[in-house]
């Protein structure tokens, strides 16, 4: 793979990334409500938070929530490497496509 193909490969991973600092702007004011999860695209688990916080929390003091986001805050960089990954993937089968063309 020649320079050209590798600057291509990492343009598409910072062009199409999800970016750290709305995540945890997100994560901060939407935190309960799973913001930083829809983001991400987890939606299901964004969808039991918000079911948490709504139907258990004022029971029990939001604490389940509340470790649930700060569990969360610790998991976003691990989110945000597997897109890379995953988008660094993508783009080096687009290069071989082509190359194959």
């Amino acid at each position: 793979m020649n320079l050209d193909e590798k600057s291509y490969i990492e343009q598409q991973v910072a062009n199409r990334s999800k970016s750290t600092g709305i995540a945890y702007l997100l994560w901060f004011f939407l935190g309960s409500f799973g913001g930083h999860r829809f983001y991400f695209g987890k939606t299901g688990s964004a969808i039991g938070l918000i079911a948490l916080t709504l139907l258990v929390s004022w029971w029990t003091l939001g604490i389940p929530t509340f470790i649930w986001i700060i569990i969360d805050a610790f998991l976003i960089p691990s989110w945000k490497h597997k897109e890379e990954q995953s988008i660094r993937e993508q783009a080096t089968a687009e290069v071989k496509f082509m190359q194959n063309k």
